[in-house]
């Protein structure tokens, strides 16, 4: 690996021709990210000649080609592309020091881009987010309703929501609580049906599931260390949370919901917990809510008050 500290004669380089090479390791990141001297020299309001004696100079610094030049374009060495990885991360470093100065100068403000399952949106983020601009009047939030795995850097997004078991690599996080599932009917669908004392009741009922596999339609259910599974059926079969909620409530079976979207209409009566003593294995659906960012990305002080709102009213019981 090209160590950026050493000069082209294998000794340390002074912290003055250090200082020296930092602008022309920012131009190098701006050159291969334009594609050529031409377009970076347009971006900066400079000559594409002045760039090219800035890249030879830091090449001269440096002891090594960093680009390969052609008449149209330029490409980076193998060496050209660790330096550029460097340089890029030193950019970076650079940026959040300026956020940083103007985080302490001035109140949060501005936009804040937050993504989220359509449902959790909907459902649980919405209201918070609600609440959340009244208090902070200079803060905006772009909530975008997304069932997709959004990546944080790649989407320009600042904070992404997503169901899993850990933080994938790459990203930083906060648990915002284990999501648990339930079967729910209404309370005329139970009258006029039954209420299910045992999972082995359920065969005898409709009963609303997603259908994206096979297994979707075979229950697990737990209770301490006893298991059963059971293979249902049902008139009406959907892989939205949301239309599963609405079949319950308009009497056509036994639904398994997500709690956060079944959470209102238990409160108010339109459907109600069916075997609350036994607990729905949802498969590969099982996971924590997940609050995820670039771990090397700077949180500005609006991103960081919008985590600590979702942190206080969600924390451990999404």
């Amino acid at each position: 690996m090209l160590r950026l500290h050493k000069s082209r004669d294998g000794m340390p380089m002074t912290p003055a021709q250090l200082h020296e090479s930092l602008a022309d390791m920012a131009l190098l990141v701006r050159v291969i990210d334009a594609g050529n001297f031409s377009e970076a020299a347009r971006q900066l309001g400079s000559l594409p000649s002045s760039v090219s004696r800035q890249i030879k100079r830091l090449e001269q610094s440096l002891g090594a080609q960093l680009l390969e030049r052609t008449t149209r374009r330029i490409r980076p060495t193998e060496s050209g592309m660790e330096v550029y990885r460097h340089c890029t991360r030193m950019l970076e470093a650079a940026n959040s020091a300026v956020d940083v100065a103007g985080e302490l100068a001035a109140s949060p403000k501005g936009r804040v881009r937050l993504s989220a399952p359509t449902q959790f949106a909907r459902t649980v983020l919405h209201p918070l987010v609600l609440e959340f601009l009244k208090h902070h009047p200079q803060i905006e939030v772009q909530l975008v309703f997304n069932d997709l795995d959004a990546d944080p850097l790649a989407d320009d997004l600042d904070l992404v929501i997503r169901l899993t078991d850990r933080p994938p690599q790459g990203l930083a996080g906060r648990p915002l609580g284990r999501v648990r599932w339930l079967l729910c009917a209404s309370p005329g669908y139970l009258k006029n049906h039954g209420i299910p004392s045992v999972p082995l009741d359920l065969a005898q009922h409709q009963c609303v599931y997603l259908g994206e596999t096979p297994d979707d339609s075979r229950w697990k259910l737990r209770r301490g260390d006893r298991t059963q599974s059971v293979q249902v059926n049902g008139r009406y079969i959907a892989n939205h949370a949301g239309a599963r909620l609405s079949a319950a409530e308009n009497d056509l079976g036994i639904a398994n919901l997500p709690d956060f979207i079944a959470r209102d209409a238990l409160a108010q009566g339109r459907v109600l917990h069916v075997l609350p003593e036994w607990e729905l294995d949802p498969g590969k659906y099982q996971g924590e809510i997940w609050l995820l960012y670039h771990p090397t990305r700077f949180l500005p002080a609006k991103v960081r008050v919008l985590i600590d709102h979702l942190i206080a009213h969600l924390g451990g019981s999404a």
